[in-house]
Formats: C-alpha cells, structure tokens, sequence
C-alpha cells in the first residue's frame, strides 16, 4: 500500500501546526480544538433550501438535532438520512459536521438530519446509544415534520457515527421498527475489544493513534466489560440477518480498517445486500476532508451515489 500524497500532506500539514494531540487534553478541550481545525479541511458549506435546529424527545431528555433540506430534494415527501457524527463518542457535534451534512444530502438528493447525542465522558455508554435510537425512533414518528416518506429512511455516519448507525439498525431490527432502507457505515468502529492487525499496524503516525482511541475508549466505557457489549461493539451480535443494505466504507491506513472489513463480511455472510469501498492510500477521517483530498470527494460521490439507489427506487 501507498499512503496517498495529499494524505501525507495533512499529516504533514497536522504536525507542522504543532497543536497539543487531543488524547493529552480534557474533553472540553479536545471539542474546542477539534471544532476550530476541522473546518481547513473541510468542503465550504453548500447553500441549502432549508436548515433548522429542533429537539427530539427522548428517555432521558431533549435530544438536539439539525434539519437539512438542499434544493436537489424537491418538494413533496422524500427519503431522509439520519446522520450520527463521528469523534470517539467524546468530540464532534452540529457545527462541526455541518459542511459534509451539506454536501452529502445535496449530493444524495435527500433530507438529512444530524443528531447532537450525548457525549462522553459525562454521560458514558450506553447513552449515545440510547439517544441514537430515540432520535430515530422520534424522527420517523414526525416524519411529516420533515416533509419526508417514513418508508424511506437510513441511517449513516463516520468512525462513532458509523458505530452507532450499525446498532441503531440492529436495535431497530429487534424492535420491529422504524424500518430502514439502508445504512452507511463511513469507517465504523464495529470492535471496541481492539487487538485487530491493522490496530496493530496503524497504532502510530496516521491520526487516529492507539493512544487516542486508549482515550476515546476510557471516556466512553463504563468498564472493560462493556466493549463485550453488541451495543458498544455491532460486530459481535450474534445474528446480522434481516438488517438493511449496506455501504460499508474504509481506509487503507486506518487501525478501524479490519473491523470495517470484518462487519461487511459478516452483513453479506447472513445474506444482507452489502457493497464494501476501500480507499487504500486514506487515513481516518478523510471523509471530513474533501476541500483538500480528491480521494474524499470521490468516496462522498460514491456514498450520495449508494444512498440515492437506495432511497430513490
């Protein structure tokens, strides 16, 4: 494998700045910093017919949530993405994702509603999880609210997100609802167990460092018991059968790469229509990067692309 060139670049780019890494700061400071560095690297923001900031209600309180409807949606009721965004269930938020939330329901000519769950290490696992589904669960019982067809919903989202998608579609499996037409998994996290070769491999030197996920794992875990858990760790349920078809995405010098592979294994192993991208030459979090890497415009093409087959037939 070759690591990309315009990778290399922002690793370089990352190093040469010389902020702190995030696993040596609070969480209140890892949020400040990531907020205010990942808009260089992000696409501008695409105009949109309509955004708005409304709450859903769930079990243990109001869940902040952000609506997009681009102009490429039309008018009358239409499919809708519930997107979760990535950072290690500590990081990440509305704001910082708003720019590929932009891009992707535009590209994908839908609906899109990004969901603001709880963050650790205030609120651990499994409170992300439990927000996840209530989210999903409100947004498709107001799915009039949104202009949008209840019979056609996914879920999607990056790292974390990607994680939440997967048990958000498991957990909806289980409960007979809301049904989903499919499931965009961007680099999830779907083994919190770790110890995978490509953990091993890329510990160090692209990103999402070993030392980092250590810290993203402590905040979040309540114990090390609950990386055991198939709500903190998809790839582990016992039964991937019934679930909804999938685009299973990864990058070539991620540590989450092997465990990305392995759930889109295990999804087309138990007769789920499953398509997996690898990008070889990305790092984690490319996604979030499509102002400077083309390698991430081409992999958000492809998932608008996924998405509209999926949503639009």
């Amino acid at each position: 494998m070759t690591l990309d060139p315009q990778a290399r670049w922002v690793l370089d780019l990352v190093q040469q700045a010389g902020r702190p890494s995030l696993d040596s700061l609070s969480p209140a400071e890892a949020r400040r910093q990531f907020d205010e560095t990942l808009p260089a690297l992000d696409a501008k923001p695409v105009p949109m017919a309509e955004v708005r900031d409304l709450q859903a209600s769930g079990p243990h309180g109001a869940i902040p949530l952000r609506f997009y409807r681009p102009e490429s949606a039309g008018a009358g009721p239409g499919p809708l993405l519930v997107f979760y965004h990535g950072g290690g269930w500590v990081i990440g938020g509305l704001a910082s994702y708003d720019a590929l939330c932009r891009v992707l329901a535009a590209k994908a000519r839908c609906r899109l509603v990004s969901v603001d769950y709880r963050l650790a290490p205030e609120h651990k696992f499994p409170a992300a999880v439990e927000d996840a589904f209530a989210a999903l669960q409100w947004i498709a019982a107001h799915a009039a609210t949104f202009g949008a067809d209840p019979g056609r919903l996914a879920v999607g989202g990056d790292s974390a997100g990607g994680n939440l998608s997967a048990v958000v579609a498991q957990r909806a499996r289980g409960a007979g609802g809301p049904a989903l037409r499919f499931q965009l998994l961007i680099y999830p996290a779907t083994d919190l167990r770790g110890g995978s070769a490509s953990h091993q491999a890329f510990a160090d030197g692209y990103l999402l460092t070993h030392q980092l996920m250590r810290w993203f794992f402590d905040h979040y875990m309540r114990s090390e018991t609950d990386t055991a858990d198939p709500l903190a760790s998809p790839l582990l349920a016992a039964n991937l059968a019934g679930l909804p078809p999938a685009l299973v995405i990864t990058a070539g010098f991620d540590p989450l790469q092997d465990e990305g592979k392995a759930y889109a294994e295990r999804l087309a192993a138990a007769g789920v229509a499953t398509e997996h991208r690898h990008y070889a030459g990305m790092i984690h979090g490319f996604f979030n990067m499509s102002g400077v890497l083309d390698e991430a415009r081409r992999a958000i093409d492809d998932a608008a692309a996924a998405l509209a087959g999926a949503l639009h037939a």
